[in-house]
Formats: structure tokens, C-alpha cells, sequence
């Protein structure tokens, strides 16, 4: 990177680095062309900017804390910080990217949403934001992730959202996607996709990073009054396709003294064919619109991805983490099935916080981080455990 560039924004292009742009079907071309050409105008807009900020504060409880754990901070002789994201309205950071959209969606004049969710946490907070604007809702969820965050579906339909089950392939998030994409191709004109995470096509990325980066915006100001600095040492946040990740960095991303560490599912194990690590086992391809690193056979096909946790479980990455990893300004770790699952009990027994799935390979880490007694780490608790208490009772049986 030469002194002028940023890790924040993407080029005019669409592009981290090699990765990111807008690879889409002729159908969509003006719907992505018209967010392109109009959301940062709108983001910047006085009257966007303070309905947004109004309802943070009033509608999803912001700020959320940044929590100094003792006992965990103890066991590790360090200093750990949790960033409350599981007390969003909703129980997770999903809704910092839903308030915004839907509020972009309006002054772009469209009247229908359709969103993908895997976890479900992404399809809760759009069917939220929709009950609150009026808005027709659709979700796509894979007929497995349906089964597994049987919660968030119920969730979902009591808020008056459709939930629509995607029946191909491993019927997870990735098919929940391209079911979505396929609904935004039929209905160009009134429909808005609110993407949940720094996916798919330019500008999305850039657009979800920028909603979630008040994370990231109150972690600074926060550590500014409990230690008297604004910067930690590292920023640890687990990532799928990595929206809380990206939140958690972006205001530490041009400040290189702070470690960004981005924690991946390995499910079964990275060696075992049931992994979701996309940075360890992925190659430069193309899905849902951008170019990233993608989980894939020799010729090209995706390969199915495997994590316990339904947020985790897609064969790419955010094409701004591809940028992070492939210039080294992130390091990129990797948590089993088991080993999430054992952080999880671990912190709910230390911390009295349940985490959900996702976040808890963040925790599975800590233990791998060469960490001193001067250090200040902060950890982005995404979610919280709700939605994977079926999945927790059976490891108490």
C-alpha cells in the first residue's frame, strides 16, 4: 500500500486490494449500478445520519458496552475487554446493518425486502426493521439452517416476516444466497436485498463495513476512558463471511500497532472435508458477485462448507478480509466445532454471558495469542447464545 491508501475503502472500482468488484448478471445492473451511484450521497445526508444515529441510541440500545472480563482476563494475565454486540436489540450486531439499510431502501423508494440468513440473527434484525417501517419482508434460509436456529425462525414469522427454505445443495447459507439473488433478479424494480454481511457485489461490502463500523467507533472512545488510550493491542472477532469482523476493525484498520486476529470455523478439522476455513483451504474465485476467496474444487466448484455454527458456515469470505489476509495486515486463526463448543460452556461458567456459536470460536483462541500482562485485548461478542441452546443441550446430556 503506498502512505495515500486506506485499508477502509475499496478503490472506485469496488476492489480491496485484488478482491472485491461487481460480477453480476445483466438483470441486476441497475439496481447495483443505482446503490453504487447513490448510497454514500444518501449515508451522508444529515437527515440519513440523524435518523440512523436516533435509532441506534433509542431502538437498539447503543452504545453497547465494552465489558473489562476479570476472571477471564485473570486465567490469561491479561487484560480482556468484551464488546457487548449481544445486547443489540435482537441479540446480535446484525441490526447496526439492518436500521441502515432499510433507511436507505426508503429514500431509494423501494416498498419490498428480501434478505439471505444463515444463523438467523440477520434475518431477525430484517424482519424487525421492517415490522418498524411497514415494509414487506421475505427471508431465504437453508432447510438445515431452519431446522438448527428453530428459534429465530419463529422469531421471524411473529414479526410478519416470510421465511423461505432453500432446498439445494447443503441447504445452508450459501443457497440461501443464491435463492435471494435469483429473487432480486425477478423483482428488479421495487425490491431492495438487504445483504447481511461484507458480501456480494460492489458496493455492499464497503456499505455493510461502513453501518457496522460504529462498533468499532465506540470501542475507541471507550478504551479512552477505562485506560486512558484509544487503541488495543488486538481486536479478535469471528468470521463467516465477516460483517461483525469488519465492524470490530475498521476504525484499527490504518492503525497498524493494533493486532486484527479474525477467527474461522474448522468444524470437523481444516484437513477433515468439513471445514468452513476459507483462508486456509480457498483460492481467488468469484461468489455471489465479487471476487474473494472462495472454497473450491480444481475446476472451479464450490465446495460445500461445514460448521456447527450456521453464521460460519459459507465457503467464502468478504473480500475485504481476502485483502487483509493476503497483505498480512490480519492474521487469520481457526477454531474447531469442538473447540467453540468447549469456549462456550467456558465462558458462560467464567463470565456468566452465553455466546452464540459464531462468537465463541473468537473466545476458542485466546489461548493461542502469545499475550502479555500489558496488553489490551478486545473481543467483539457478536451474539448472544439463545438461538443454539438445542444445539448446547445436547452437549449437556
Amino acid at each position: 500500500m503506498t502512505v495515500t491508501e486506506t485499508y477502509q475503502q475499496p478503490d472506485q472500482h469496488g476492489y480491496y486490494g485484488q478482491f472485491g468488484g461487481a460480477y453480476i448478471p445483466e438483470m441486476l445492473q441497475r439496481n447495483v449500478e443505482e446503490l453504487k451511484t447513490r448510497y454514500l450521497d444518501i449515508m451522508h445526508e444529515p437527515s440519513f445520519r440523524d435518523e440512523f444515529r436516533l435509532l441506534l441510541k433509542d431502538y437498539v440500545g447503543r452504545p453497547t458496552p465494552l465489558f473489562l472480563a476479570e476472571r477471564l482476563s485473570k486465567e490469561f494475565n491479561t487484560s480482556i475487554y468484551l464488546k457487548r454486540e449481544d445486547l443489540c436489540h435482537t441479540g446480535a450486531h446484525k441490526i447496526n446493518n439492518t436500521i441502515g439499510q432499510i433507511l436507505l431502501a426508503r429514500k431509494l423508494g423501494k416498498t419490498r425486502i428480501i434478505a439471505e440468513t444463515g444463523a438467523g440473527q440477520h434475518g431477525v434484525a430484517t424482519a424487525t426493521v421492517c415490522a418498524l417501517k411497514g415494509m414487506e419482508c421475505i427471508v431465504y434460509m437453508g432447510e438445515k439452517d431452519i431446522e438448527r436456529q428453530a428459534p429465530n425462525v419463529a422469531r421471524m414469522k411473529m414479526l410478519g416476516a416470510k421465511v423461505i427454505p432453500a432446498l439445494s445443495g447443503s441447504k445452508t447459507l450459501k443457497d440461501a444466497t443464491n435463492e435471494a439473488i435469483r429473487d432480486w433478479i425477478n423483482n428488479p424494480v421495487d425490491t431492495h436485498y438487504i445483504i447481511g454481511s461484507v458480501v456480494g457485489p460492489h458496493p455492499y461490502p464497503d456499505m455493510v463495513a461502513r453501518f457496522q463500523s460504529v462498533i468499532s467507533e465506540e470501542m475507541r472512545w471507550q478504551l479512552q476512558e477505562k485506560t486512558g488510550s484509544e487503541l488495543p493491542t488486538h481486536v479478535v472477532a469471528c468470521v463467516g463471511g465477516g460483517s461483525n469482523a469488519a465492524g470490530a476493525f475498521y476504525h484499527f484498520l490504518d492503525a497498524p500497532g493494533v493486532q486484527l486476529v479474525a477467527v474461522e470455523a474448522a468444524g470437523l478439522g481444516i484437513s477433515s472435508g468439513m471445514s468452513a476455513a476459507t483462508t486456509q483451504l480457498g483460492r481467488p474465485g468469484i461468489l455471489h458477485g465479487s471476487k474473494s476467496l472462495v472454497m473450491q474444487t480444481a475446476d472451479g466448484q464450490v465446495v460445500e462448507p461445514h460448521s456447527i455454527s450456521a453464521g460460519l458456515d459459507y465457503p467464502g469470505v468478504g473480500p475485504l478480509h481476502a485483502h487483509l489476509f493476503a497483505t498480512g495486515r490480519g492474521i487469520f486463526l481457526s477454531a474447531t466445532d469442538d473447540e467453540a463448543l468447549k469456549a462456550a460452556f467456558h465462558l458462560s461458567k467464567t463470565e456468566g454471558i452465553i455466546p452464540a456459536l459464531e462468537t465463541a470460536h473468537a473466545f476458542a483462541i485466546l489461548g493461542k495469542l502469545k499475550l502479555k500482562t500489558s496488553d489490551k485485548v478486545v473481543v467483539c461478542l457478536s451474539g448472544r447464545g439463545d438461538k443454539d441452546l438445542a444445539t448446547y443441550m445436547k452437549q449437556m446430556v
